[in-house]
């Protein structure tokens, strides 16, 4: 089923909702939109993203892909998130969409 123009308004709404300090998951951004796989949200988010804050979009592990790691991490890192090893500490930093609605 195609992604509609809603789905892509809601991820990039709930982006945008992250606050600083805080990040969510590509699933947990699927799972509060309802889309079927999160790689709807990183296709979403490769190509309609750049006013966002889409440092706070982290992968399931708490770890950036190879290629934005340094720039994430770092961005991240200023916002006060932590960061261990590389990876971020999803259980301190995780933004609860669905408990925030």
């Amino acid at each position: 089923m195609p992604t509609t123009d809603a789905q892509v308004e809601q991820v990039r709404a709930l982006v945008a909702s992250i606050p600083a300090g805080r990040v969510a998951t590509y699933g947990d951004i699927a799972a509060a939109v309802g889309l079927s796989t999160a790689r709807t949200v990183g296709w979403i988010m490769r190509t309609d993203a750049a006013d966002l804050p889409w440092h706070r979009v982290i992968g399931a592990g708490g770890k950036p892909a190879a290629h934005l790691a340094g720039r994430q991490l770092g961005l991240l890192a200023e916002e006060g998130v932590p960061i261990r090893d590389g990876r971020v500490d999803l259980r301190a930093a995780r933004f609860p969409f669905l408990a925030a609605r």
